[in-house]
């Protein structure tokens, strides 16, 4: 390709500045940068596999992994030379134009999770958001709900992001207050309870959506059969299944699919966090034909959603999920886990009650010996990096590529910290 336009000059070299400290950072980010998260006081500087380094050069094993953005840790080399080779051709069309990429994408990903259609979108809450309007535009569309009366079931306990419409149906007040009005059409029934749900279903109902762990809730674990009862009753009532995988999905649990421990397919699939890999922000709505087709030009978009980018690290976090290998990691050393987990709950009453499925955890400690908040600054203290949640409660996520050795120091600082 050649141009006649005149090559632009190269920028200029920035500025030399002097290294800050970490401390110095964290002072720095107070009058610029808008309150969301609450982070722990560390400045990572550097990170590969499941260790991070901060500004100072201390080292932490991370066992939070993003949230489960890092399944497959920090810097994969195949998801690192995957963005590589695609920087070097095209970054993004916008879905003004198809790319080579979009396709081998969308093929896979239907094809691993036994659906049909995919929407590729960007963050997990743009997932949550997509499905909403898929399931209203379905429920009058094919289900023949009347218009502007449609509905959609949730859970107490949920947590599928903070857009409006999604705090709209949260129950955490943090995360509402402040916020409103909210959106309509939403009704909150108990997590795990099957009578509840069936009550809340009636002929405006365009879709029941759960998350078949509820990860920010402290990672709770349905009882046997929950999975599989929203199942039958959303086939039953007609009104769909959305199964919010966006924390679970992907290898977490020991299974591709948390809804896989059932044998469930849903109708619609939300999927993100670590279907970038650590990498790009990549999510996806994933769904049957009938739901997803719907949608016509115009009525939906985003402009980096399926960019080529995202699609190519997206194919190859689909390269290491087809071997297997990463499901059969997580569930070998969820049980080296549960045990270690168990063993320090049974060693003095520190711990009251913990939650595992795969390589994900919650654990509920005494409120007698802090707050999840100090226990976590506590595991900083001892170089693992843990977040909590509501009350006493830490949840533990490391990365699939974590080693028995690794786990086992993460277990050996956590059962220090509660001695």
């Amino acid at each position: 390709m050649t141009s006649t336009a005149a090559a632009p000059a190269p920028a200029p070299a920035p500025a030399a500045t002097a290294a800050r400290s970490s401390a110095q950072l964290i002072r720095a980010e107070e009058p610029v940068l808008a309150h969301n998260y609450h982070p722990l006081p560390v400045v990572v500087a550097r990170a590969e596999g499941s260790w991070v380094e901060d500004v100072e050069g201390r080292r932490y094993l991370d066992m939070l992994a993003g949230y489960s953005a890092l399944n497959f840790g920090h810097r994969h080399p195949a998801l690192v030379e995957a963005a590589h080779r695609q920087l070097d051709r095209v970054t993004l069309t916008s879905r003004a134009f198809h790319s080579d990429r979009l396709a081998g994408f969308a093929e896979r990903l239907a094809e691993l999770t036994g659906l049909d259609m995919v929407l590729p979108m960007n963050t997990g809450a743009e997932a949550v958001e997509s499905a909403v309007k898929v399931a209203r535009k379905w429920a009058y569309e094919v289900k023949g709900v009347a218009p502007d009366r449609a509905t959609i079931v949730v859970a107490d306990g949920n947590f599928h992001g903070r857009t409006t419409t999604i705090v709209s149906f949260s129950t955490d007040e943090t995360a509402r207050s402040g916020f409103g009005p909210f959106t309509p059409g939403f009704r909150v029934v108990p997590y795990d309870d099957l009578a509840a749900l069936e009550a809340a279903i009636d002929e405006t109902t365009a879709a029941v959506l759960i998350e078949p762990i509820q990860g920010e809730a402290g990672v709770l674990i349905p009882g046997d059969g929950y999975l599989a009862g929203v199942r039958e009753l959303t086939r039953r009532t007609g009104c769909l299944f959305i199964a919010d995988e966006i924390q679970s999905g992907l290898g977490r649990t020991g299974r591709t699919l948390a809804v896989d421990h059932e044998s469930v397919v849903p109708d619609v699939l939300l999927l993100g966090k670590a279907l970038g890999g650590g990498i790009v922000p990549v999510s996806a709505v994933v769904a049957r034909r009938e739901v997803l087709g719907v949608l016509r030009p115009g009525e939906h978009g985003s402009t980096f959603g399926g960019n080529p980018l995202s699609a190519a690290v997206g194919s190859a976090v689909l390269d290491l999920l087809e071997t297997g290998e990463y499901q059969r990691r997580a569930a070998e050393l969820g049980a080296v886990l549960d045990r270690g987990l168990a063993e320090i709950s049974r060693a003095g009453g520190a711990v009251t009650a913990y939650r595992a499925r795969g390589l994900w955890a919650g654990v509920d400690v005494d409120p007698a010996l802090g707050t999840g908040r100090q226990i976590s600054e506590r595991l900083l203290a001892e170089g693992v990096l843990v977040k909590d949640t509501h009350g006493s409660t830490i949840r533990l996520a490391p990365p699939l590529t974590i080693t028995e050795e690794e786990l086992g120091t993460a277990l050996a600082a956590l059962r220090k910290v509660l001695a």
